[in-house]
């Protein structure tokens, strides 16, 4: 029994330094990309971010366009109510507030439903650049060896040498001819 126990002994531990082996980690051999050059240098991400900026206007230009009108009509009504030094407004100026105080509402609503679209649309180019960039990233680290791959911003330095960021931004060109600037219709939840 004795014996049996030494022979299973000196098997363990010819056996273990072979499975401590099989777990060492290789070397690391890293590579960097500047992910802010390859998503602003991206032909389709130029393009998109010229929607983008083009859609942001378009909000600015509505909220001027709104704004006006509403502002003359303010005006008008508060002018009306310092008139009355105190007194009490009557009904025809009352329903011009609550008119007035609709308008706003309505123009609130809408340019928050456009500014939520503007977000939306934002969130969607970028959800289809790291969908491609993924596969991107593993090709550009086989390729060049690699099997560490770091964002440059990271990094506190490193070498011409190790960076992989023409190549990604290569990849993204071809990976990504072009990227959708109108995300989807969100679903609305049914009721129960």
């Amino acid at each position: 029994m004795k014996k049996l126990l030494v022979s299973a002994a000196l098997a363990a531990s010819l056996i273990a330094p072979s499975a401590v082996s099989a777990q060492t980690i290789p070397a690391a051999v890293i590579a960097v990309v500047d992910l802010d050059r390859v998503t602003r240098d991206c032909n389709a991400c130029k393009t998109a971010s010229a929607t983008l900026r083009g859609q942001l206007t378009a909000l600015q230009n509505q909220q001027k366009t709104l704004a006006s009108p509403l502002e003359t009509e303010r005006k008008s009504i508060q002018a009306a109510i310092d008139a009355l030094k105190g007194a009490q407004p009557d009904a025809a100026l009352q329903a011009r507030a609550q008119a007035f105080q609709g308008k706003y509402q309505q123009a609130q609503q809408q340019l928050e439903r456009q500014e939520q679209q503007i977000q939306r649309n934002q969130q969607f180019v970028a959800q289809q650049i790291r969908e491609k960039l993924g596969p991107i990233y593993q090709q550009v680290m086989q390729r060049r060896g690699a099997n560490v791959l770091l964002e440059m911003g990271s990094t506190l330095a490193t070498t011409a040498g190790v960076d992989v960021t023409n190549d990604v931004l290569a990849g993204l060109n071809t990976a990504l001819p072009t990227v959708r600037t109108t995300a989807p219709a969100q679903t609305q939840p049914q009721g129960r």
